[in-house]
């Protein structure tokens, strides 16, 4: 709060004493009111709460209030969106039955997509939950994988098994793989299906090309909610194919039930030193 509103900050007793211009002290009283209404409501609170608080009264965004915890994980941690970019992601997924999530790595698209994911089929949204990704090298050339179909494939979809992990016990999370309540598949294995009553995430999708992402998203079934994610700016399709994802935006802007965020570096949620390798690839680009 010091660094982000120009204010100093004491605790005297029971009082937070706040000097500063007259500006500065009124938004900090509205960061700390903002913070207060949420632990009142039982929130644990953390440093990126008071980030996001923080945003909200710099930008004048008045009637946002701290978001309400999506879903406890299987080791008691809240999880809700930590920054405003993910606050809209997450309310466009509520709202629309089609969400498209673009931007960098480490803006939580993944994490964010699997936790409404679980947590619709804990509520009972939803029967299944089908996690999907294509099957592109990151600039490697990794050749014949050993094993059967699972064995392959399974290095491409890791992500999502780190993200259910991180949610639900390991032997909750293979048995409802073995009973096909969640579903993780490479993006090829969904031609032909229509998926009803499922929960549809498309990760990396910026590796999808124009007619993959053409055959996903008409997989959409009644009952269905679905999010494609991916980073534009990380595409890995060989011999200069060109993404799907990298057009969405303008092709389903304006469509009804289609919702499209962008989120930036403010988003960011990994190491703070991933915002400045994202700012410094990004005056790259600009500089050629």
């Amino acid at each position: 709060m010091e660094d982000a509103l120009a204010v100093s900050l004491r605790v005297d007793g029971h009082s937070l004493v706040v000097h500063g211009e007259k500006n500065a002290v009124e938004q900090a009283y509205d960061v700390v009111k903002r913070m207060l209404d949420a632990a009142v409501r039982g929130v644990h609170l953390t440093p990126d709460d008071v980030a996001l608080a923080t945003s909200d009264v710099r930008r004048g965004n008045e009637t946002a209030a701290l978001p309400e915890t999506l879903f406890r994980s299987n080791r008691g941690h809240e999880i809700r969106p930590k920054t405003s970019g993910q606050r809209a992601f997450v309310d466009s997924i509520e709202r629309n039955t089609l969400t498209f999530g673009i931007g960098p790595a480490g803006t939580g698209k993944t994490f964010l997509a699997v936790v409404m994911a679980v947590r619709a089929l804990r509520a009972r949204q939803v029967a299944r939950v089908i996690l999907s990704r294509p099957a592109v090298e990151a600039g490697e050339k990794l050749g014949f994988l050993p094993g059967d179909l699972k064995e392959k494939v399974d290095p491409y979809l890791r992500p999502l098994y780190d993200s259910l992990a991180e949610l639900m016990d390991d032997p909750l999370v293979s048995r409802y793989i073995e009973r096909g309540v969640i579903e993780v598949a490479p993006l090829a294995y969904m031609r032909g299906r229509t998926l009803s009553d499922a929960f549809v995430i498309l990760d990396e999708a910026q590796n999808a090309t124009r007619d993959q992402l053409k055959m996903f998203l008409t997989r959409l079934g009644s009952g269905s909610k679905m999010i494609v994610n991916g980073d534009i700016t990380q595409v890995d399709l060989p011999g200069g194919a060109q993404s799907g994802l990298v057009e969405a935006p303008r092709r389903f802007s304006g469509v009804r039930d289609i919702g499209i965020v962008e989120l930036g570096e403010s988003d960011v949620v990994r190491h703070p030193l991933v915002v400045e390798i994202i700012r410094a690839y990004a005056a790259d680009r600009g500089q050629r």
